[in-house]
């Protein structure tokens, strides 16, 4: 999954959770359950999730979502490995742009 958000100082959580078509509801879950999520809060109390926020939850979501970790899984497997993890989710996401677009560029053939 692609996660396509225009690029902000903060995003509210509706967006961030159509971005990665969930309810706002298992965003607020990820964190409690993540502590490297720190959404900033407003007066109201409105989450404001920063880019780093965001690259954060996207390595969540691979991880329980694509790769099919249980919530205590990826919660080791971010404290030991985050940087071996990130490294690979980063490498994983560049090539699925590149196919992405050489697909685009093949229908137009």
């Amino acid at each position: 999954m692609h996660i396509d958000l225009p690029e902000k100082r903060y995003y509210g959580i509706g967006e961030v959770a159509k971005a990665f078509d969930v309810n706002t509801s298992l965003i607020r879950f990820w964190e409690k359950e993540f502590d490297v999520l720190k959404p900033k809060k407003n007066a109201k109390g409105n989450r404001k999730f920063t880019p780093e926020d965001i690259k954060n939850l996207e390595l969540i979501y691979y991880l329980v979502k694509e790769r099919g970790f249980t919530l205590e899984g990826a919660k080791i497997h971010l404290k030991e490995n985050k940087q071996n993890t990130l490294g690979r989710f980063e490498i994983i996401r560049k090539l699925e742009t590149i196919k992405s677009e050489l697909l685009k560029i093949k229908e137009h053939l």
